[in-house]
């Protein structure tokens, strides 16, 4: 069973380790073990360390008592199996044979982006807890600093605000999809049309595309971050009118190069409107404790 993720990786930072942090099953928190082992020792035997953490006894024993009292679907006589075999030499154990066997939720591996080793925050804090108790105790520093940052009044509306522009981009998208069917285009030529529009924006609102910004920001890169995350409250507003109106001119078969400098010209108005009325300052106004002018700069 895999569990699903729909949110971007956030992150904590331990010891100088970056360690992420996703949104997965009935919206909670899962932290990423494989970079908790980072912190404390060589990345190349994560996957061991957390083998060996996960067929301890007293390990099976809290994981089943957390899967007990949170999933209605564990399977506690395999899990009974499980604890009764845990501390002989014999016995062997993986974070895939967990889940499988018993129908666990509260943590699992998978690969890709953001791939790794991931566990409910409970889970994370007690693996913290066998690195180091001083470990556990940065750990849960730092993601109470997380949580408070999230609740922050002002980091929530640049998040909706995020939201709305990628609502649009999926306008957008629609737009573009609905063109290709019509004219017939095989995928590949699909995905570099869509990487074509997205990036017309970009350089209408940011004047280069996505990968010359991940040229000439590549510390942000490394990151996992991209233009559009560092996008000014301005910038935003006018990136998800654009992509509005661009689906509309997409659709009435407008040529791309009449397109750009039909956005071109309504970004440049309306930047010199936001600019005028100072938006930037009428929002750090009515929001005067807040992160966001760490993310617009």
């Amino acid at each position: 069973m895999e569990a699903m993720f729909w949110f971007e990786s956030r992150k904590l930072s331990v010891l100088s380790t970056e360690i992420s942090v996703v949104t997965g099953i009935n919206n909670d928190d899962f932290i990423c073990l494989t970079d908790m082992v980072k912190a404390s020792d060589d990345e190349s035997r994560a996957a061991d360390i957390i083998k060996n953490w996960i067929r301890n006894r007293a390990t099976i024993e809290f994981l089943g008592a957390w899967e007990m009292m949170y999933n209605p679907n564990f399977k506690v006589v395999k899990f009974d199996h499980f604890r009764k075999s845990a501390g002989l030499p014999t016995f062997t154990m993986s974070v895939t044979n967990w889940v499988e066997d018993t129908n666990a939720i509260g943590i699992y591996s998978k690969s890709g982006r953001y791939g790794g080793t991931y566990a409910h925050k409970d889970i994370a804090f007690e693996f913290g807890a066998a690195i180091s108790p001083m470990f556990k105790l940065y750990l849960i520093k730092d993601y109470q600093r997380l949580k408070e940052e999230e609740s922050n009044p002002a980091l929530l509306q640049w998040q909706a605000k995020r939201f709305l522009t990628k609502a649009n981009y999926t306008i957008h998208t629609d737009a573009i999809q609905s063109k290709l069917k019509h004219l017939g285009y095989k995928r590949a030529k699909e995905v570099l049309v869509y990487a074509q529009e997205a990036d017309m924006l970009n350089v209408v609102v940011f004047g280069c595309t996505a990968k010359e910004w991940e040229q000439q920001n590549p510390q942000l890169a490394k990151k996992r971050m991209n233009i559009r995350e560092t996008a000014s409250i301005a910038q935003l507003l006018i990136l998800a009118n654009l992509e509005t109106i661009n689906a509309e001119l997409i659709k009435r078969n407008i040529p791309r190069a009449e397109r750009f400098r039909t956005l071109l010209k309504i970004a440049e108005e309306q930047m010199k409107i936001l600019k005028e009325r100072d938006i930037e300052h009428q929002f750090r106004k009515q929001f005067p404790e807040n992160n966001v002018g760490k993310l617009l700069e």
